[in-house]
């Protein structure tokens, strides 16, 4: 098969998405963009009652579906302070670890839809200056937003319009290069909804009716644990698809799908896992089977809600999760070919 066009459309999509912010609770706008992207393909797309994407791409077996799932939330921050001087002292939302994140460009969204520019920093940031500078740890105690506008106290803060809850957005500096490798903040796990999105594109223009129902949740809650909570009452099996971990003790490179054995939870369903691999081998997949230590998924998230279903985990390989994170055009085809080869 051909992949080409549908790695490329990904990557566009993957794009269009990075560039709208989405820090878990605030998603009108990406998944309004989502429902828009799905029903110009000629899909039935709905928001769910906490604000996902729930998509029917079809399917001969009504009684043995499956839901695909993937998460268009990301890492970021709120305003927990505002402190006298003007500066803002931040609450992360999800894991945003504040060591990657210093010096990074930003900007705080107001309930009203105002948004402001800042960088995030170290208190006393200038290395000329402060004598503790190197041996300061970054923690968000340490560390303030400093807004890009003429404040000097909190009353200045105030009279703009922002307050303690407001959503603060960072900036994810997305970049294609010539090798094919893609940067960006935020690849976790917006890489993976532009590879559902072109799963779905592939399935109308190859006109393609799936053996099984399948349909697609995109969620807006799982950096905070609770995403894929709500799946059809039809389904019998989950498959999550998300950043493959690629790191020291793994296997998995940014060039292949990785295969989630297990995680911090445990093992994912051995059938599904298995199903998987065989897949991945009768395709000649470039992909790796990996236990990720420190991990957990919105197939799981089901489990967990009291669902009684089989699930199952894979993903592109991403390097730094949570960090600035890379993957390439290797880890997007291949996890393409091995949902079209388990699914279609």
């Amino acid at each position: 098969m051909e992949t080409s066009q549908y790695v490329d459309y990904i990557l566009d999509q993957t794009v269009s998405i990075l560039a709208i912010d989405s820090p878990s609770s605030y998603s009108k706008e990406v998944t309004s963009y989502l429902i828009d992207t799905y029903r110009a393909m000629g899909y039935n797309a709905i928001h769910t009652v906490k604000g996902g994407v729930l998509v029917d791409l079809g399917g001969r077996d009504e009684d043995n579906a499956l839901v695909m799932e993937a998460h268009a939330d990301t890492l970021g921050a709120m305003v927990a302070e505002i402190m006298n001087n003007g500066r803002l002292r931040l609450s992360r939302i999800g894991g945003m670890n504040p060591n990657n994140a210093e010096s990074e460009n930003c900007h705080v969204i107001t309930r009203s839809g105002k948004k402001y520019e800042g960088t995030f920093q170290l208190k006393n940031a200038s290395i000329h200056v402060n004598p503790d500078y190197n041996t300061t740890s970054r923690t968000y105690d340490t560390m303030e937003l400093v807004l890009d506008e003429n404040v000097k106290n909190k009353e200045d803060v105030l009279a703009l319009g922002i307050l303690p809850g407001d959503i603060v957005c960072f900036e994810p500096r997305t970049r294609i290069t010539e090798s094919g490798y893609i940067k960006s903040r935020f690849l976790d796990d917006k890489l993976s909804v532009g590879i559902l999105l072109g799963f779905a594109k592939y399935l109308k223009e190859e006109k393609i009716v799936p053996e099984r129902k399948i349909y697609q949740h995109i969620t807006v809650f799982e950096e905070v644990g609770h995403g894929g909570s709500c799946i059809p009452s039809s389904a019998k099996e989950v498959l999550a698809v998300d950043m493959g971990c690629v790191g020291e003790g793994l296997g998995c490179t940014e060039h292949q799908v990785s295969i989630c054995a297990a995680d911090r939870q445990g093992p994912y369903h051995y059938d599904v896992v298995s199903a998987l691999i065989a897949t991945a081998q009768k395709l000649d997949l470039d992909f790796a089977v990996d236990i990720y230590p420190f991990y957990g998924s919105d197939a799981e998230t089901a489990l967990t809600a009291g669902y009684d279903i089989r699930h199952g985990l894979i993903g592109p390989g991403v390097y730094a999760s949570h960090g600035y994170e890379r993957s390439h055009k290797d880890g997007v085809r291949n996890p393409f070919l091995l949902l079209t080869g388990y699914l279609a």
